[in-house]
């Protein structure tokens, strides 16, 4: 399981500081998983895959998938949860701000702005299938 603790440390692009944080661990703990000399509890193999999405039976035994397929909300809630643990992260930080204060109006608006912008008359909900 080590090698696959850092394996996926590595595809987040984390350092072992930024990981061992997420997870609510030290780095040297987390040194200690990513060497094999120390197992995590099964706490802290939940811990993991409830932050970054992982399937736990590739975790646990290398089967299956790294990750999990996220749903719309998912994706929203990873990217708000990786936003507020981005120190330099600020400036989308300050948009997602001015975003949530929009009117009805103004969302339509955007909506039509980025469709003008993109050039892409597909700015729509994802269908999950």
């Amino acid at each position: 399981m080590h090698e696959r603790i850092k394996m996926l440390r590595k595809y987040l692009n984390l350092t072992q500081q930024e990981f061992a944080k997420r997870i609510g661990s030290s780095q040297n703990v987390l040194t200690n998983y990513e060497s094999g000399r120390r197992n995590p509890s099964s706490s802290v193999i939940n811990n993991i895959c409830k932050t970054f999405h992982v399937n736990e039976e590739w975790l646990r035994s290398g089967e299956g998938e790294m990750l999990k397929p996220l749903v719309e909300e998912d994706e929203v809630t990873a990217f708000i949860d990786d936003l507020l643990s981005d120190e330099s992260a600020r400036f989308k930080r300050r948009l997602i701000r001015v975003l949530s204060e929009l009117s009805d109006r103004e969302w339509s608006l955007l909506e039509l702005r980025l469709r003008q912008i993109t050039g892409n008359a597909d700015i729509e909900e994802k269908t999950d299938k």
